[in-house]
């Protein structure tokens, strides 16, 4: 295991060797190795001024760029000439400071990742059994069972379809009410004085639910003493007509009156 060592903002000598390539804005495939490696060396120096122990490990590497220089100064033969082209001193160096910049960048996501755990707080588990009911009850129907149960929840989701509906039709009557006594008052402020068949005040005759409005508006009316009427026998015709009150109430005595009532 290698001696790991920080000056600075370096951690060994792979991180100082990044630092001055890209501080003298070079290409990591292009290294002017004899300007780089003057750099390095000054800066070996120091390290083994304050520590030579921490130096050794920046040593390896400043003897590889003083190999890698002097194989640089050697002539190379050029594609083309006889024999192979001798390859670049450099690329294992390229290949090992691109493997050193992926590790480097991982590690500081890792630190990251780990910085964030770090800001989280678990809660440990609990045991809950004491607030729970027992163990949970299975059951055992056949499909004959299955569908009458079935059949029995929808027959109750009807029922109370029903229920919502004939809900919504009863605030529909009783607006629907005051809105036909308001057309009878009118039907009779036309000809105070005239007397009206029921039939007459029904405006949907075939409509059962029509018929019952209007007559439950006439009784309504009839008993705050707005409107008279009469029956001579069973089953007979009923005449209708207007009392003063009616007559002498303002057109929004009637709006009135409901809101009192309500």
């Amino acid at each position: 295991m290698g001696y790991k060592v920080k000056l600075n903002v370096f951690e060994g000598p792979f991180d100082l060797l990044v630092y001055l390539i890209e501080n003298a804005q070079m290409s990591i495939y292009d290294i002017k190795i004899s300007e780089i490696t003057d750099q390095y060396l000054e800066y070996v120096k120091e390290i083994e001024r304050q520590d030579v122990s921490a130096a050794a490990e920046f040593m390896v590497l400043a003897a590889s760029l003083l190999e890698i220089k002097s194989k640089m100064l050697l002539p190379r033969l050029a594609v083309g000439e006889e024999g192979a082209a001798s390859e670049d001193p450099r690329s294992e160096l390229v290949e090992k400071l691109l493997e050193y910049k992926r590790f480097k960048l991982l590690a500081e996501m890792l630190r990251e990742k780990e910085d964030a755990g770090l800001r989280i707080m678990e809660k440990p588990q609990e045991d809950l059994s004491v607030y729970s009911c027992g163990a949970e009850e299975q059951l055992s129907l056949d499909l004959e069972q299955f569908v009458s149960a079935f059949h029995l929840f929808l027959q109750k989701k009807k029922r109370l379809e029903e229920i919502r509906r004939h809900h919504m039709r009863s605030e529909k009557q009783r607006i629907t009410t005051e809105a036909r006594m308001m057309d009878i008052r009118d039907f009779f402020r036309i000809d105070p004085f005239r007397e009206a068949n029921f039939k007459e005040l029904v405006d949907k005759k075939d409509d059962r639910y029509d018929i019952a409005l209007t007559f439950s508006s006439l009784l309504e009316m009839m008993k705050e003493n707005r409107l008279e009427a009469e029956q001579k026998y069973l089953f007979g015709d009923i005449i209708v007509r207007a009392t003063e009150y009616l007559m002498e109430e303002k057109p929004n005595d009637q709006q009135k009156n409901h809101e009192s009532r309500i």
